[in-house]
């Protein structure tokens, strides 16, 4: 022991020693250049702010990409009425749903990571002299503000009561924000909105295809407006829903529906938004494209409606009885989303894979016009407006897809009515089988629920699948993950969790 204690008094002092002769050399010893680049010595040219912008766009990937087998897709493809599986999840479950969840994680990790990086842009941005272009200067803002806007909108439909932040981390404080409440979250996401319709362009050329627009900002407005009304039965934010509708410009459907999900279609007419899935030199969907060059991955995954290999045993997601139901017979979306053995394959069917065979190159659709038509129809019938407008609405998003059977065209139209409920139940029908496994139903039910439009309890699921067990005053948000809890002392969990 005494050998021992002496060898370590004696490294002790060498390595004091070391560090007393190398204070006492030429300072110069210690004028070291870091060995990246730092925000001291860039956003010095325009060039530098866009790819900070680019660097925005990227960060989505963290959503939509394979995730060494841990994609955060299934966060708002299970919960609903549209898609099931065979396994026992905790996003179909609801009841072992908890604040471990590695998923909810990992999307909380990232949607705060993306927000400060907008953050950091748009104070760079604000205080910046470098720039030549002032529209380039303000196409950067409102791209920053969008993205921002974004994934507000996410966190209050997920969480409800997570934090708010507006400005870049610089402090403890900052780090620490309390629980929002209410709508808080989404009435950011509707300010950031509202400022980027005006400072976006209306399009972008062929090499910057697929970068959000004025369009973009106007349609993700709209169905925030929609979403916060149904919240708050406020007749204000169903007219600036439909005023916000109204101003989208130079965008129409499809003439066939299945243009929506091909990948040799991306970011078509009626595309308002999409995540731009991709690969450089290779895709590696075991790393995230945060490792810079060619590694990492930058596509997004469809494995659980294809019943892909690379879900190892895990099962797959498949359309429930009662969407399969709900489509008329001839309806040939029907064909488009789910296959005679019940299998979703919007997206698959066509689909184009990476070099690895796991991740897709096929663009997630974020945001489709046909969304927009429908919100705003729903926007009109909600506040008292025009039944016959309305129904035409609906009835243009049910024209795209018509087609001639044996004897009549399928679908039909909604005939005239005056019966608001009715017309309702009709948008509530189209919204489930024109988005059927996109990212809209769960987000729908909820706030319809809250409405009271439906009830959200575990009657209304076990007619989906009898594994379910919900409780309307605990579910409707997730938990706060156990991390941020832990981290972060001013914020507390949802209640029921």
């Amino acid at each position: 022991m005494k050998n021992i204690k002496q060898l370590l008094y004696l490294g002790m002092v060498v390595i004091f020693t070391l560090l007393t002769y190398s204070a006492c050399k030429d300072e110069k010893f210690l004028d070291v250049q870091p060995a990246f680049l730092t925000e001291e010595v860039y956003f010095k040219d325009m060039g530098e702010f866009e790819r900070a912008v680019r660097a925005c766009y990227a960060k989505m990937t963290d959503f939509y990409w394979y995730a060494a087998l841990s994609p955060q897709c299934s966060i708002w493809q299970l919960p609903g009425d549209d898609i099931t599986t065979s396994g026992d999840t905790p996003f179909e479950n609801f009841l072992t749903l908890n604040s471990g969840n590695g998923l909810l994680s990992n999307y909380y990790k990232s949607s705060y990571e993306l927000i400060n990086r907008c953050n950091v842009l748009l104070e760079k941005n604000k205080d910046s002299d470098v720039y030549t272009d002032a529209t380039l200067k303000n196409t950067h803002r409102g791209e920053a503000l969008f993205l921002r806007g974004w994934v507000y909108y996410n966190l209050w439909n997920f969480f409800g009561t997570s934090p708010l932040a507006l400005q870049r981390i610089s402090t403890v404080d900052d780090a620490t924000p309390g629980n929002t409440s209410g709508t808080q979250l989404l009435d950011q996401a509707i300010s950031d909105l509202q400022e980027a319709a005006g400072l976006l362009p209306a399009s972008w050329d062929a090499l910057n295809r697929g970068r959000v627009t004025s369009n973009s900002a106007r349609g993700m407005l709209a169905k925030a407006l929609v979403f916060r009304a149904s919240w708050s039965d406020s007749n204000a934010d169903y007219a600036a829903a439909i005023q916000a509708a109204d101003q989208i410009q130079g965008v129409s459907l499809m003439a066939d529906f299945n243009s929506n999900f091909d990948p040799a279609m991306e970011n078509n007419a009626e595309s308002l938004f999409e995540f731009q899935a991709s690969q450089q030199a290779t895709d590696n969907v075991w790393l995230a494209n945060d490792f810079g060059g060619s590694v990492g991955a930058m596509s997004s995954y469809w494995g659980f409606y294809e019943n892909h290999w690379s879900l190892f045993g895990t099962p797959p997601y498949v359309a429930t009885q009662k969407l399969i139901n709900a489509y008329e017979t001839g309806d040939p979306r029907k064909d488009i989303t789910v296959n005679a053995d019940g299998a979703i394959i919007k997206y698959v069917t066509l689909d184009q894979k990476a070099n690895t065979g796991v991740g897709s190159l096929n663009n997630p659709r974020i945001l489709r016009y046909a969304d927009v038509l429908l919100l705003k129809a729903e926007a009109i019938i909600r506040s008292g407006g025009s039944a016959s407008e309305a129904i035409s609405l609906i009835n243009e998003v049910r024209t795209r897809a018509r087609e001639m059977t044996a004897d009549k065209l399928v679908p039909a139209d909604r005939p005239a009515s005056t019966d608001a409920n009715q017309i309702m139940s009709w948008i509530i029908d189209e919204r489930f089988i024109e988005l059927a496994g996109e990212e809209s139903r769960w987000v729908d039910l909820r706030r319809w629920h809250k409405a009271g439009v439906i009830t959200l309890n575990t009657a209304f699921f076990n007619s989906v699948n009898s594994k379910i067990s919900f409780d309307p005053g605990t579910h409707l948000f997730f938990p706060i993950p156990n991390n941020e809890i832990d981290l972060n002392p001013n914020v507390s969990q949802n209640p029921g969790y």
